[in-house]
């Protein structure tokens, strides 16, 4: 049975371990953690940085994913301009030995009870790179659909302009 519980600093290993490649890092990080490779100091010191900014306070949430066989996924969610009716989801990751078995579903699904039915969202979103297309039908197949947006999102990795595709759910679609 899949679980989620809030990030600790020894899952900044795990989290580091499936970043195998630096394309797996871009798409998991959008240059947001620096270059490749990351190590899992730099993992949790961001973490600790967003966590504990008093500014920031409660807005931060960073959670990982776990079941008999152990940690399998992380992912964060924090809310955006101030309001507390929005959820982002970010940085979402599983272990690369278990994707494509339904971890990353069953995992957002339990994100999704999170934000909606204890934290009191909205409306969740989440952002992914076009050229993403496992995450991006992930993400469709879990309810997320296509936000409409009068800005193309992109970020710069590495020299390239990677697009980035807007999606959103709301607690009446949750609740479907």
């Amino acid at each position: 049975m899949l679980r989620l519980r809030p990030y600790k600093s020894c899952d900044a290993e795990n989290i580091a371990g499936w970043l195998t490649d630096e394309e797996v890092f871009y798409k998991w990080s959008g240059g947001r953690f620096g270059e490749f490779p990351v190590s899992a100091k730099a993992i949790d010191d961001k973490y600790r940085l967003e966590n504990g900014d008093c500014r920031e306070q409660d807005n931060f949430y960073p959670m990982t994913a776990f079941d008999d066989s152990g940690v399998v996924g992380h992912f964060i969610l924090r809310y955006i301009h101030g309001d507390n009716r929005i959820l982002r989801f970010g940085w979402v990751i599983v272990d690369g030995s278990k994707r494509g078995m339904g971890y990353g579903s069953r995992m957002l699904q339990l994100g999704f009870k999170y934000a909606f039915e204890i934290l009191g969202a909205e409306k969740v979103t989440i952002g992914v790179f076009e050229n993403n297309q496992p995450a991006y039908r992930c993400y469709r197949a879990v309810g997320f659909r296509e936000a409409l947006t009068d800005k193309e999102g992109a970020a710069v990795i590495k020299g390239e302009k990677w697009k980035i595709i807007e999606l959103e759910i709301t607690k009446d679609k949750y609740q479907e």
